[in-house]
């Protein structure tokens, strides 16, 4: 039976790229439901999502990107689980690249590596700790420990539960798939998002991101 794909997009205070993600997310070969999970918006994010064809799931606050993504998973229905970031507008569609592995049966988890960003947008902190940090608890290296956009089969991502808090998550995904055997692979891709910038709203995104990094790991290392 031909496996379908259910792409699920958390979204806080996305509403001016919601709409061309999702309608980029369908235009991938076997999708058969984009889930946006409106993590508590307040600017008509899901209203737009719904408008481009998404089954939303509202929560009324804000409980963070771990705990979006794992509402969004609870509900989708199809065997393989592409995870995409709410502002990659049109870029969505190279989430074909993620799902193709998965489909073969090549492998248990995809995650895509973008390419080097033309203007640098911070000191690249978060990113290295979660770099070392993977490397130190699994000794995986990866290039891209920190990328939102990944696939899973369904049977894969049952052995990465329960999905850490925040922005933790990513690491968990990659410390919890490297120690128990799953086949990973990177994927080059050529998609693009919004960089956060050196405003005190970019600063304060950075340096809430390498706490929950730091937490995660911390978390991991006793985990068995």
């Amino acid at each position: 039976m031909k496996q379908g794909i259910s792409v699920i997009i958390p979204a806080y205070n996305e509403s001016r790229k919601i709409a061309a993600t999702v309608k980029a997310a369908w235009t991938i070969p076997g999708v058969k439901e984009v889930i946006v999970v409106d993590d508590g918006s307040i600017d008509g994010t899901g209203e737009k999502a719904r408008a481009a064809g998404a089954n939303v799931i509202d929560l009324v606050c804000n409980r963070g990107k771990g705990r979006a993504l794992a509402r969004g998973i609870a509900e989708a229905r199809q065997d393989i689980i592409l995870l995409l970031d709410a502002d990659l507008g049109g870029s969505a569609a190279q989430g074909r690249l993620l799902v193709q592995p998965l489909l073969s049966g090549m492998v248990d988890m995809t995650v895509a590596s973008f390419p080097s960003p033309r203007v640098k947008a911070g000191f690249g902190l978060a990113m290295a700790l979660a770099r070392y940090g993977t490397w130190f608890l699994t000794g995986v290296k990866m290039q891209a420990p920190l990328s939102g956009q990944r696939g899973f089969t369904k049977k894969a991502l049952h052995f990465l539960q329960p999905l850490l808090p925040g922005f933790g998550v990513e690491v968990g995904f990659n410390v919890r798939a490297a120690r128990r055997g799953l086949r990973i692979q990177e994927i080059p891709v050529k998609m693009s998002h919004e960089v956060t910038g050196w405003n005190l709203q970019g600063i304060r995104h950075r340096a809430i991101q390498f706490w929950h990094v730091l937490q995660a790991l911390v978390r991991l290392f006793w985990e068995r």
